[in-house]
């Protein structure tokens, strides 16, 4: 009976909120090992929410009892809270995504008949479950000329973005995500990422993914959950949040010595901007010395017609006559004016000899410069603002100070 009605409820949780809680779970072996201590975790819905921490930290233990891949030794992981000890692993299973390292194809499948796989045992009928996986095969930004292929024929990017969509198929409101990215080199692995950002844009799962790598939990994660050895709780939180306030050593140590720089990435590149400090690659040389004079610097932005960034050239020694054109222009960098982070334009002014960052609108259009001085500003002032919080520690003690006695207060 429970079996069934957890199946009842799993069919009807479309229309719920897809929380993922984990309620004092401990997952303790016949040996006597313990892989996860008294796990106490709430996954919201909508959100990619990461677990990171070293090898044997419980990580993927945790992952896999939510699908009932591996069942607790106690406490309870309930699903819209539904135990999921309740629900036959079949039924639950494919009502959950599931993606793994190497996207664990079925070899003797094409591609559009591994994507199929879940709505085919579903009892989908065959065109309606083929249909559905060409759309998603379009929507993880693959061509529809793989179809026919085999796993063999498809590069490892190929292979995992494929094993994303077949996760995908019936449309399940969770998705888990078992390192996914881990076996693809460094610039595959990026685009990825951004792939999995973008769909979950539109998607809004309530996704749960595993990684050991900071900067991908950081980057994927609305909430980032470090994970100790031995499977306790270390922290978690927003990965701004937690790089600017570590919970303890073990945390500060895990995130890394350049935390600082990571989390200048959630910091908006707020800036005031010089439009003074550019000049058109078709001026004269006399304009560009002109200009640089007037605004007492010594480099100049060089902007092709249409406003685009061409390079940074010097104005120190030019020559008495001539076109910018036949200047030697040196590297620059770039950060969107909207949207884009203080690391971004700190990027920027690191990879150009002046130091400064060049701001571009949505077309690529140049909209001003970041001086050297905005940016320093800039990067002090998130240093001011970060050890002014109090850490989670001191946080929990003030407020537990704030707490009136009894009767306090009352008249």
């Amino acid at each position: 009976m429970a079996v069934v009605a957890g199946a009842a409820a799993l069919g009807a949780r479309s229309a719920r909120s897809h929380v993922i809680t984990f309620d004092g779970v401990t997952k303790r072996y016949a040996d006597g090992t313990v892989a996860v201590n008294d796990l106490h975790l709430e996954i919201p819905t909508g959100e990619i929410t990461v677990l990171v921490g070293p090898s044997g930290c419980g990580k993927t233990t945790s992952l896999r009892m939510v699908n009932r891949m591996i069942d607790a030794s106690e406490g309870k992981i309930l699903l819209d809270g539904v135990d999921v000890q309740t629900i036959d692993p079949p039924t639950l299973r494919r009502g959950i995504g599931y993606v793994i390292q190497q996207a664990g194809l079925f070899p003797h499948r094409k591609i559009v008949d591994n994507v199929a796989t879940v709505p085919y045992l579903l009892g989908w009928d065959k065109r309606k479950a083929r249909t559905r996986a060409m759309e998603l095969l379009e929507r993880v930004g693959l061509d529809a000329g793989l179809a026919e292929r085999y796993p063999f024929q498809l590069s490892g990017g190929q292979q995992q973005r494929v094993g994303v969509a077949r996760a995908l198929a019936a449309d399940p409101p969770v998705l888990l995500m078992d390192e996914p990215f881990s076996a693809v080199d460094p610039v595959v692995r990026a685009d990825l990422q951004d792939e999995l950002i973008r769909l979950q844009n539109e998607l809004n799962k309530t996704i749960v993914f595993v990684t050991h790598d900071i900067d991908e939990a950081v980057k994927l994660g609305d909430r980032v959950a470090v994970l100790r050895v031995g499977g306790t709780l270390a922290q978690v939180d927003d990965p701004e949040t937690m790089l600017a306030r570590p919970a303890d050593d073990f945390v500060r140590e895990f995130l890394g010595g350049d935390r600082g720089i990571r989390r200048l990435s959630f910091v908006p590149a707020d800036l005031p901007l010089r439009g003074d400090l550019t000049v058109p690659i078709d001026a004269e040389v006399s304009e560009a010395a002109g200009a640089a004079a007037s605004s007492a610097v010594s480099w100049l932005a060089v902007v092709d017609g249409e406003g685009r960034p061409r390079g940074w050239v010097s104005t120190e020694g030019l020559p008495p006559a001539g076109k910018v054109a036949d200047l030697r222009l040196l590297p620059y960098g770039t950060f969107e004016v909207n949207g884009g982070s203080l690391r971004s334009a700190l990027d920027a002014a690191l990879l150009a000899p002046s130091g400064c960052a060049i701001a571009v609108d949505a077309d690529g259009k140049v909209a001003g410069v970041a001086t050297r001085e905005e940016l320093a500003r800039a990067t002090a002032k998130v240093a001011a603002d970060g050890a002014a919080q109090p850490a989670p520690a001191e946080q929990a003690a003030q407020s537990e100070q704030a707490v009136p006695a009894e009767g306090a207060g009352r008249g």
